[in-house]
């Protein structure tokens, strides 16, 4: 695989380890954010026999995969799939396919690294960054029909409060609602550079280090893509993906992602075990070296070796 121009993969030495630890021989792996294929890459290196399924919503993630990994894809050591993973049971076919060699037709391990990726922050255009103007987008899957500007000048003034205070932990959104429901009138928002402008006005520097957009954009993002529920729904369909003994693998880079996980993989444990009895972290190494890894929190959970026998632990 072609590793260049390859984002940083958060706490890919931790995950190695915990794929390294699965019993038996690792042979089949999804990635179920793709990305620019960082954690994936380092996958089929650790484990040569090791084939890959890759999931992305984002086409233009798809598009970078199939004119940097043509000979992984065309050797069938790489099959990508343009979804979200949470519409993995609509590939069943495919799939099952994909681990024709096995007989159980499963997988030995899944990967979620959640959130917005580092090439949709530092592209303007996809509109999720305040520090780069662009247009006020949001969309991870470019096939939603909702963008950010949608909910800005349309919601409600409720809906509003509930998006900032739910979803972007902000305590006290209500002068910033009122703001935007006065200017919208005028002017709606387009650009990313105009509703954090507004913000940064009304709300002034708080906190050192933060710009007072940030849990604005974060919960609109939310929002837009519907992340939470998609983790919700999703982590119960990825063990019945595993085979037994195979681990799923979740990073989270905020508290409402990381406590959903957290909850889930306990009500699971008939199923299995937490292999991750604290959430683990960066190093201080690793922080330095990314700093998008700061806020990286992975959780990690094992289905039982007799996984179909409801009630049964291991």
């Amino acid at each position: 695989m072609n590793s260049q121009k390859l984002h940083i993969p958060v706490l890919l030495e931790p995950i190695l380890n915990f794929i390294s630890d699965i019993e038996g021989p690792i042979k089949y792996g999804i990635d179920g954010t793709f990305g620019r294929g960082g954690h994936t890459v380092a996958f089929m290196q650790k484990f040569p026999e090791l084939k890959m399924v890759g999931f992305d919503h984002d086409q233009q993630a798809i598009e970078y995969a199939h004119q940097n990994y043509k000979d992984s894809l065309d050797s069938n050591n790489l099959k990508l799939v343009h979804d979200n993973f949470a519409n993995i049971d609509a590939h069943k076919n495919e799939l099952n396919e994909f681990v024709n060699e096995s007989e159980q037709k499963k997988f030995d391990f899944i990967l979620l690294d959640l959130g917005v990726s580092s090439p949709q922050l530092d592209e303007a255009s996809r509109g999720f960054s305040f520090y780069h103007d662009g247009p006020l987008d949001m969309r991870m899957d470019q096939r939603l029909e909702e963008t950010a500007a949608d909910i800005v000048n349309n919601y409600s003034e409720q809906e509003l409060i509930d998006i900032f205070k739910e979803l972007g932990e902000v305590r006290r959104p209500y002068r910033i609602v009122k703001a935007i429901l006065h200017d919208r009138k005028q002017t709606p928002f387009t650009t990313t550079r105009q509703l954090s402008s507004m913000i940064e006005r009304v709300e002034g520097w708080r906190k050192k280090g933060m710009h007072p957009a940030t849990l604005y954009f974060m919960g609109l993002r939310l929002a837009v893509n519907n992340e939470l529920d998609v983790i919700r729904q999703s982590i119960p369909k990825m063990l019945d993906w595993l085979r037994p003994g195979g681990r799923l693998l979740i990073i989270s880079f905020h508290s409402l992602e990381d406590r959903i996980v957290k909850w889930a993989f306990k009500d699971l444990q008939n199923q299995g075990r937490i292999i991750t009895k604290k959430v683990v972290q960066a190093e201080q190494q690793e922080i330095q070296q990314n700093s998008r890894s700061r806020s990286a929190k992975l959780r990690v959970f094992e289905r039982g070796i007799s996984g179909s026998e409801k009630g049964k632990k291991i």
